[in-house]
Order: C-alpha cells, then sequence, then structure tokens
C-alpha cells in the first residue's frame, strides 16, 4: 500500500479497505458505517456515488471512453472551464494533480526560457521527483531548480525571487497554506498582490496550484478570494466528482508556450470521466455547491467550538469551513489529536488529526449534527486522558 492512503500511516482502529458510499458516508468492509469527512482525499465535492454524474458516466461508457483521439466531451469540457475559471483562456486535460503541476511547471519554463521554480516551505504540489516532499527514489539534482520561500511573507517572497534572478521561470502559490499538521492560512492580499507583482516585473508565471481546493472555494478560482488571477493553474481532484481527471488552465500569454511542450498518456483523454467533469460542474453551479458546503462547514466549527469550551478543551480551527483542520493545543505528538479522531471513528464519523479535512455538498445539518454527538464524546475523553 502507497502514499497517503496508507492505513499505517493512521491509529490502529482505522480501517484499510472500503466497499461503499454514498452522498457523506462509507462504509469499510467489515460494514461499519461512517460519516466521512476526508472525501476521498477531496474529489468527492458532491459527495459519494452522485447520481446525476453517474449518469452522464454511464452515458458516455456506453458509447466509449479511451479511443484514438478524444471525444467531443474534450471541447465542451474545456469550453467550461474557460466560461468557469476567471483568468482562463485555454484548458489542457491530464489525469491526476501532478501531472496538473508539472505541466504548469513546464509550460513556464517554455514560455520563459528560463528554469527556477518558487514553491513556499512547507507546500505540497505532487509526487514526482521535481516536486516530491519525500527524498526516496529522487536525487538532490531533482530538486537543483527549485527556491523555497515562506508562504505569507512578502520579504521572504522578494528574497527567493532575487535569489532566482534572471532565471526566474515561475511562482507556484496554494489556494491557501495548507501545510500537514500545521494551522492553514488564508493568502494575505499583500502577499497575493506582491507575487502578482513580482511575477509581471520579473515575466515569470504565476501559478495557483488549485487542485486541492479547486471549486471549493470559488468556482472561478480560489485566488479570485483575494482579487488575483494567476498566469496559470493546477486543478484535480474534485473537478470530476471521483472520477479520474486533471487539467491546467492559463491565460493567452502561456497560450503557444502550452501547446508546444510534449505531455502525453494512453488514458488522458477518456471520455467518461469529461463526461462526469461536464455534469458535476455544471451540479455544482446548480446548487450552489461552495454555498451548501459554506453552511454546514459552519456549522460543524461552531459545535466543535462550543464542545470544547464545555469540556475545558484547548484546540484551534483552522482553514476555510469547507476544508477544516482541528489541532490541539500542547499536543506535538498529536496524542490528543488522534485520541479525538479515534473515539469520534467509533461512534461513525470518520476525522483526520493532521491533513485537511472537506466537506461535501452532500452533508446536511442532520449529518453535522449526528457527527457532533460522535465529536461531544471524543472531546469528553479527551478531557477525561488529558485533564
Amino acid at each position: 500500500m502507497w502514499g497517503h492512503m496508507n492505513a499505517a500511516r493512521l491509529p490502529a482502529a482505522y480501517p484499510q479497505y472500503f466497499a461503499r458510499a454514498e452522498g457523506c458516508r462509507l462504509w469499510d468492509v467489515e460494514g461499519r458505517e461512517y460519516i466521512d469527512f476526508m472525501c476521498a482525499y477531496g474529489p468527492m465535492l458532491l459527495g459519494y456515488n452522485d447520481a446525476d454524474v453517474n449518469r452522464a458516466a454511464d452515458k458516455q461508457r456506453a458509447e466509449g471512453d479511451i479511443f484514438n483521439g478524444p471525444s467531443a466531451r474534450l471541447v465542451e469540457l474545456a469550453e467550461l472551464m474557460v466560461d468557469t475559471v476567471a483568468h482562463a483562456d485555454w484548458a489542457l486535460f491530464q489525469k491526476n494533480g501532478t501531472d496538473a503541476t508539472t505541466i504548469c511547471a513546464m509550460t513556464a519554463r517554455e514560455a520563459t526560457g528560463k528554469r527556477k521554480i518558487l514553491v513556499a516551505n512547507g507546500a505540497y504540489h505532487g509526487a514526482v521527483p521535481w516536486c516530491n516532499p519525500y527524498p526516496n527514489g529522487a536525487t538532490a539534482e531533482d530538486r537543483v531548480h527549485l527556491i523555497r520561500y515562506d508562504y505569507n511573507d512578502v520579504a521572504s517572497l522578494e528574497r527567493a525571487v532575487a535569489q532566482a534572478g534572471d532565471d526566474f521561470a515561475g511562482l507556484f502559490v496554494s489556494a491557501f497554506k495548507h501545510d500537514l499538521g500545521k494551522t492553514h492560512e488564508a493568502p494575505t492580499k499583500e502577499f497575493a498582490q506582491a507575487a502578482r507583482r513580482l511575477c509581471d516585473k520579473t515575466g515569470a508565471a504565476l501559478i495557483v496550484d488549485d487542485v486541492r481546493a479547486g471549486f471549493r472555494l470559488h468556482m472561478g478560482g480560489s485566488w479570485e478570494l483575494v482579487g488575483v488571477k494567476p498566469d496559470l493553474s493546477a486543478w484535480s481532484k474534485a473537478i470530476a466528482n471521483g472520477y479520474a481527471l486533471g487539467c491546467v488552465t492559463g491565460n493567452d500569454r502561456f497560450r503557444e508556450a502550452a501547446g508546444r511542450i510534449f505531455v502525453t498518456g494512453s488514458f488522458w483523454y477518456g471520455a467518461v470521466s469529461m463526461a462526469a467533469s461536464l455534469a458535476a460542474i455544471a451540479k455544482m453551479k446548480q446548487i450552489d455547491a461552495v454555498g451548501v458546503m459554506q453552511r454546514m462547514g459552519q456549522r460543524f466549527r461552531d459545535g466543535i467550538d462550543a464542545q470544547a469550551r464545555a469540556h475545558g478543551v484547548k484546540l484551534q480551527q483552522s482553514g476555510p469551513v469547507q476544508m477544516p483542520v482541528i489541532l490541539f493545543d500542547d499536543d506535538a505528538e498529536r496524542k490528543k489529536g488522534w485520541l479525538f479522531c479515534t473515539e469520534a471513528l467509533k461512534r461513525g464519523v470518520y476525522l483526520h488529526a493532521t491533513h485537511t479535512m472537506f466537506l461535501s455538498a452532500a452533508h446536511q445539518a442532520a449529518d453535522i449534527d449526528r457527527a457532533l454527538e460522535a465529536t461531544d464524546a471524543a472531546l469528553a475523553e479527551v478531557a477525561r486522558q488529558f485533564s
């Protein structure tokens, strides 16, 4: 078992294998039911097994998926992405988020003729050697053209740009600071505007990695919330509600460069995932999925805050309410956090102690209230063991 799907990284109570899922609920192979706050680590924005998305995928599957070239769904989806994403003049499709971020880096280098890519300390942009945070199987040379800066720190960013000098190709920024196990931070307007200004001054590409947050914070792109448009952005996870799809969107300045790089995959033009994405994005707009997740996320956050005060447990909730992380005070080894999550799990609620969690538009008030019953008991156990 590999990567973030490896349950050996979690406490022993967590199941490794699952049998089925529906809406905001999933069942493991032992038949235990959970209200889920991970959404398969992000893809399920409308909820698991969404009937409208599945219907569109099934219709396309009956006609075919992989051909000698793309189906008309590619053109339809490209047009929809351009109509939806504020900065986009074109779209290029792949299968996952690492594909998308890698293509953004390649496009920036091809367009500028330069090499240096700036990434924030602690940020995650994929699982291939140029950006993988883990050194196993990679070499130092794979990252020789990466320069680090601190997210939301304008002075640090300016120093990194100066270090890149006249070899500055692109600047990666996450939708918001969502480092593993750390307090999440929205980008400040000062930081976002500085990133835009520095890229404009040098000709480098400003790249928003919206793989994790795309369509959960704003349908036009996450940095619309700070009023800054990137040159390129990377998408995946939720854009097809669980069907494998990645996407790069870009503005006209980077169109020709994106067309010159060689990137491909035998399954990249699968029509089923594109049909699913067409249905998913249309439904997100129709039901105001962002608004639903915001309301349910706020209900969950308010409930946790009230429970923590009642039990005398000190914790902090950060991140957008639709993408929360819950961290306990004085918990460097995460003993409180994993106790809380394990106790919630015993009561049928699936949480994570260090990773960004996710709400979906399938979470309704009754689901949140049922989950809060479990978290109340879990916080009582934290208070008992750590008082």
